[in-house]
């Protein structure tokens, strides 16, 4: 079974958009996991978290990330939040093609600051904090560390030079 390229990192770091494009340039499938779970549940990420709760999410977030990952072969752009569960953060560890997607925390708040879907991350100091609480758990995932300041054409040949 080929490897999944698995892309990790804070919310506006780009997953989706390098997923995407990733998946064009290469020819594999695109599988975006926070609309896989919404899809198979039939809520919103913020309906999830607000009715069942976030442990549910995250156990629901890990299961649909190894039926994901059995499957082979696909780019995965994960959920900002996946390293927050541990079973997840041991399935990650386990995958050769880890990409965490890192910039300023700057960066990343201009991009996400206007996003009704993050209540509870109004703040820059709110956004930074959580960014601080989740930095190792990427770094201790990740197989390589991919700068996002840069064109979207420029991270996806620094990608594929890493594969």
């Amino acid at each position: 079974m080929a490897d999944n390229i698995i892309l990790v990192g804070m919310m506006g770091s780009g997953k989706t958009t390098l997923g995407r494009f990733l998946s064009m340039i290469l020819g594999l499938p695109f599988i975006d996991l926070d609309k896989e779970i919404e899809l198979q549940i039939g809520k919103t990420i913020p309906q999830i978290f607000e009715e069942d709760g976030e442990e549910y999410f995250r156990n629901f977030e890990c299961l649909i990330l190894k039926n994901i990952i059995s499957s082979g072969n696909a780019i995965i752009s994960t959920g900002g939040g996946i390293i927050e569960n541990i079973e997840s953060r041991e399935i990650l560890k386990e995958q050769n093609k880890v990409f965490y997607l890192k910039t300023t925390p700057e960066i990343l708040y201009s991009r996400i600051k206007g996003d009704s879907n993050r209540p509870n991350l109004k703040t820059f100091e709110n956004f930074s904090n959580l960014l601080n609480s989740r930095e190792a758990k990427y770094l201790e995932v990740a197989k390589h560390v991919v700068d996002v300041n840069k064109t979207i054409s420029e991270i996806a040949q620094e990608v594929r030079g890493l594969l």
